[in-house]
Order: C-alpha cells, then structure tokens, then sequence
C-alpha cells in the first residue's frame, strides 16, 4: 500500500495505547521505564526546571521545531527519558516508537571554577541550591546562555532513529522538554549531567541548620550529607550483601543493639516497608529523613544491602522507632518550618 509520502493519521489515544503495551513488554524484560508525565500545561514548574526550558528557548537553532515537542511531551508520547552522566536516553511514541540518544559534553573546567567563584558564600544551603531558593546574582551565574550550567547547542549532540529528515525533529524536542519536567522533580541531575558535583557550590564549613525566625533550630547537614540529600549516590549497593549477625541465645529478625532495641536492617525492600508502615508518599517520607526523593528511589530498588553514610542511617534507625502517628507529626513539624 502507497502512503504517497505521508504515513496515516494515528489519534492520541492510540498512541498511547501502543506506547502502554509497548513499555509494558519492556517491563517484562527487566527494563526501568521512566515516563514523563505532564499535568496541565505547564511542562515545568520550578526554578530548575523552567530554567532548562528557558535556555532551549533562546536558541534561534531550535525555535522553528520546540512547538511541536511542547505539543509531544504535553500528551504524554515520552514514554522513557532517562539522564546520566552526559547522556540522555528516551523513548518517544510517534506513528511508532522511536529510540532517542542525547550526548551532553562535560561542562568545561574554566566554566565551572568561574561559577564556583561567583557563587561563593550566596548559597546558604544545599535545601536552598536545591529547592532553587537563590538570589538573583546566583540565578544568574547558573543560567548564564553562554557560560552556565545549561549546555549551548554546540554541546549537544541530537540522534532519533525517526525518518525526519531535520537535525531537531518533534521527537527530539518532546526530549528536550521532558528533561526539564524531569529537574523539576530531580534537579541534581543538572550537575550529573554537566559532569559536575554540585556540593563545590557550598562553602565548606557553611552553618547547614535551617534555623527560623522563632529560633528553632532543625538537624544540621555536613559536608557528608550533601550528596545524600541530593540523591546521587553511585554506592548504595555492594557486591555482596553484608551479613547481618544474629545472636545465637534470641531468635530475632535483626540484632540486638546494646540499647536493647533492634537494629534497623539496611536494606532496600526495608526502606519501602517502613515507608508504607508510614502511609507516605516518596517525597513525604524523603522530607522525614532530610534527603531527596530520588534518593529514596535509588534506596528502594536495590536488592542488597545498602550502604549508607553514618546520617542517613541514623536518620533511618530513627524513624523505624516511631509509631505512623509519631512519623507523621514530626513530618508536620518541619513543614511548619518551611
């Protein structure tokens, strides 16, 4: 049969369903799929995330063919975007599926040193970095066109197995908005991506406590603790699980500390039912510990033991004492003080 050119029209809804059944058979293969989801309009929300969007929008290189990616991404055809380390990998659904692959080169030495200096001392906390609560000098050094953290297009490198014949089709577009969706729930992936670690941006020795107006003062963050918070923790697993040690005079689940109260096994499946113990959503229950929801995904799909600096397991022995009642009020209470 002749197109003549042109494939036949295929309607949203359709897609869709192709795209559902198509991740569902990846699924079935041991593939992580991470859909972009868009509610309403708005592709992003935050500092981070706009930001990202706004970049790409300067650029006269893109402008002819962002449109129809807003139009892609809003009706939910990115099936899958992931982001590493100067690369991002998706899957778009258009008349069929088509494979994504996004090079992003490292952010030059001389550019980073350059935002480390202009930025030092006007970042209060890595909460502030992340949350993109900065002044206005600060926004400015990040999101600087030619010298900032968000790549030009000369840095980046644009490949879809589609048929369109443009070096940025609708395809590649939707990607490139559904990475600003995705800082929008994962900002540190911005600095994995550029190659850069985001915790330079904070003085070392900075007073990490977030204390407010009324004097209350809530747990202080070290230097140790940055990377958990922001979640890019390349460590959380070993290669052999470590062997927990079970007293041979009591029968128990986990050992015994010399408190007399049982340790907190550290493991992955450990953190998903402590967190469901709590009824809490990932971002609900990341704030009770004081770190961010994607490291609590990153927890929670290990299968070992995890490995965890000496906060976080104190944060997370700490919260396997509480009741959901006791876990919940205290999560209030730190809300009050946002």
């Amino acid at each position: 049969m002749s197109w003549y050119g042109y494939r036949p029209y295929v309607s949203v809804a359709s897609r869709r369903a192709q795209a559902k059944h198509s991740m569902q058979k990846l699924k079935k293969k041991g593939e992580k799929i991470q859909p972009i989801e868009i509610n309403g309009r708005t592709i992003a929300h935050t500092f981070w995330g706009k930001a990202w969007c706004n970049h790409l929008e300067k650029f006269s290189d893109y402008a002819n063919r962002l449109p129809r990616g807003r139009t892609y991404v809003r009706n939910g055809s990115v099936c899958h975007l992931e982001i590493t380390q100067g690369t991002i990998k998706a899957i778009v659904i258009g008349s069929e599926l088509y494979h994504i692959n996004i090079s992003i080169k490292k952010l030059p030495d001389k550019n980073w040193q350059e935002i480390k200096k202009q930025c030092a001392g006007k970042i209060g906390s890595v909460l502030e970095l992340l949350q993109g609560k900065l002044s206005s000098a600060v926004m400015a050094v990040v999101a600087d066109t030619k010298n900032g953290l968000f790549p030009s297009p000369k840095n980046i490198q644009l490949d879809c197995d589609c048929p369109d014949w443009a070096a940025l089709c609708k395809h590649l577009a939707a990607v490139l908005y559904g990475i600003g969706a995705r800082l929008d729930e994962a900002p540190e992936l911005l600095f994995l991506l550029r190659g850069v670690d985001h915790s330079e941006l904070i003085e070392t020795g900075i007073d990490m406590s977030l204390t407010q107006d009324h004097g209350t003062t809530r747990p202080r963050l070290d230097s140790q603790e940055l990377s958990g918070i922001f979640g890019i923790e390349m460590d959380t697993t070993i290669s052999s699980p470590q062997k927990i040690e079970i007293p041979q005079k009591k029968k128990s689940k986990a050992p015994i500390s010399k408190t007399g109260k049982k340790s907190y096994p550290k493991t992955g499946t450990a953190v998903v039912k402590l967190r469901r113990k709590f009824a809490m959503t990932e971002t609900e229950f990341s704030s009770l510990l004081g770190v961010s929801r994607h490291t609590i995904r990153n927890w929670e799909k290990q299968s070992g033991a995890l490995t965890l600096r000496q906060q976080n397991n104190d944060a997370l022995k700490a919260a396997a004492q509480l009741t959901k009642q006791q876990a919940w009020r205290k999560l209030e209470k730190y809300a009050s003080r946002q």
